[in-house]
């Protein structure tokens, strides 16, 4: 159900790269010439695309476009189980069954949780180490062994995602006060495990690379030290508990408030309020990041939906007494209502209609170029606005406008100075241009256009459907191809 575009990384910094990895084409943006990403999260999709042409089912564009989110929705199957897992662990049977309603309910989970971010990947690690902690279990059974499993998960979402770091800080820093056998926690559990994962990820990077490149170094220089992250636009500091995870939880907001105050589980809402603080120091800020917190803060509103029951219902269920199979209460059965009535249209709405005219392009080229009506393709987008090489599956020439970071502050890059001025962009461009054979736009940018499309022989050859709403700096309504005539 998820067609839509949200976020360039699902494609340009996983599945993209996956593709370069296993058929030998796909575009590396400017972050891999750095070395600021790890290649262990796309050489996930690697495996599967060398399994997908193995069999050649490569060759059909629907495996192509669909397997890779099947794959990650296996990934995602197992967060929610673990989610289910923790809240029964720490709360009990009642409240694990709301949890996971929760989970499963919330628009934004089910919105993003099956893309192929890294993030999607790390949320899931993230809430399978938590289950194993014993400083958030409560528990000292198997305690070691339950650790070291902790350990691995933990270092394993820090190499695919070094910001994953602030959330096993807090928790290795509550581990560290709560033990007492803080020597051999350090020494026999942290150091080897994580030398072991993190030395793994460093050979793997080394081989990727062709040289050695210490990713969470290099990563930590960009984004923290010269706030590399900053040219992708910034934001208010309070914006994460303004905008960004209140619209992330939506409807569910009071609900996982009501559930921190009542289940006074301090230690697991500490991660949250941490991460939320921590990220909101940095000046760029995405819906994105927060994620790993997200399935914690729907334990709570779980919790709360269980509390909404009378003294009756909560009696008679202990008793297990016929009468434990009577209706929900009025407040429950409204709850209810409200969530679903709220979250499932937004889901919806999200996942199927907006911003859905970028992947349907690329999956129409995709189909055209497997019948060979395809040469060269240019894009007349914003930088990294649909997907590239992934989809499409034919090594054939594509260019779309630069918008590699600059060292030198003020200089516009081609994506900006294209939407700045599209009609100069566009003349001054084709002077040198291999002139392509479709030319993909947005329907803002087109009304500027047509008489320069029409001079070089292009004609409309179909449209697709974007947006409702403002997405970037215009309505982008809908998504134009153009071919050349003849």
């Amino acid at each position: 159900m998820v067609q839509t575009y949200f976020n360039p990384d699902e494609h340009w910094q996983a599945l993209e790269v996956a593709h370069r990895i296993t058929f030998g084409y796909g575009h590396l943006t400017w972050e891999w010439e750095k070395g600021i990403r790890s290649y262990l999260h796309p050489f996930i999709f690697a495996v599967l695309y060398k399994v997908l042409a193995f069999f050649s089912f490569d060759r059909i564009p629907w495996f192509m476009i669909r397997a890779p989110r099947v794959l990650q929705s296996v990934f995602a199957a197992v967060g929610d189980l673990y989610a289910y897992k923790l809240s029964h662990l720490l709360f009990g049977q009642h409240v694990s069954q709301w949890a996971l309603f929760c989970q499963l309910t919330n628009w934004f989970m089910f919105f993003c949780i099956t893309r192929t971010l890294s993030n999607s990947l790390e949320t899931v690690l993230t809430i399978m180490s938590l289950y194993h902690w014993p400083c958030i279990r409560n528990s000292t059974k198997n305690s070691m062994r339950s650790r070291k499993w902790a350990l691995v998960l933990a270092a394993l979402a820090c190499s695919i995602r070094p910001t994953s770091a602030i959330i096993w800080v807090y928790i290795g820093m509550l581990e560290l006060i709560l033990t007492d056998k803080r020597l051999k926690f350090i020494l026999l559990e942290v150091v080897p495990i994580g030398a072991l994962v993190l030395g793994f990820t460093f050979l793997l990077d080394r081989l990727m690379y062709g040289s050695w490149t210490f990713v969470p170094l290099n990563f930590l220089k960009f984004n923290l030290l010269s706030s590399g992250g900053d040219y992708y636009g910034t934001h208010v500091w309070h914006w994460y508990f303004t905008q960004g995870f209140t619209v992330m939880l939506f409807t569910l907001l009071p609900f996982v408030i009501s559930g921190i105050v009542l289940s006074r589980q301090w230690k697991l809402s500490g991660v949250i309020a941490w991460v939320l603080l921590i990220y909101s120091v940095l000046g760029h800020k995405e819906f994105r990041f927060v994620l790993p917190v997200l399935p914690i803060a729907l334990m709570f509103s779980g919790y709360s939906l269980a509390t909404l029951r009378d003294s009756k219902w909560s009696k008679d269920s202990k008793k297990g007494s016929a009468n434990s199979k009577a209706k929900w209460p009025a407040k429950l059965q409204w709850s209810v209502l409200f969530l679903l009535a709220t979250n499932i249209p937004m889901a919806t709405y999200m996942s199927m209609v907006h911003q859905r005219g970028t992947e349907d392009v690329m999956n129409y080229l995709s189909k055209e170029a497997a019948n060979g009506n395809v040469r060269r393709i240019l894009f007349l987008t914003p930088c990294h606005a649909t997907p590239f090489y992934s989809t499409l599956h034919r090594e054939l020439p594509m260019h779309f406008l630069n918008c590699t970071p600059s060292d030198e502050k003020g200089l516009l890059d081609e994506s900006d100075r294209f939407m700045m001025e599209p009609v100069k962009f566009a003349i001054d461009y084709a002077r040198n241009w291999s002139v392509p054979s479709h030319i993909v736009l947005f329907e803002p940018q087109e009304k500027f256009l047509k008489e320069f499309l029409a001079s070089h022989n292009f004609q409309e050859i179909c449209r697709f459907f974007h947006a409702h709403f403002k997405v970037d700096r215009d309505l982008q309504a809908s998504v134009v191809v153009y071919a050349l005539d003849g």
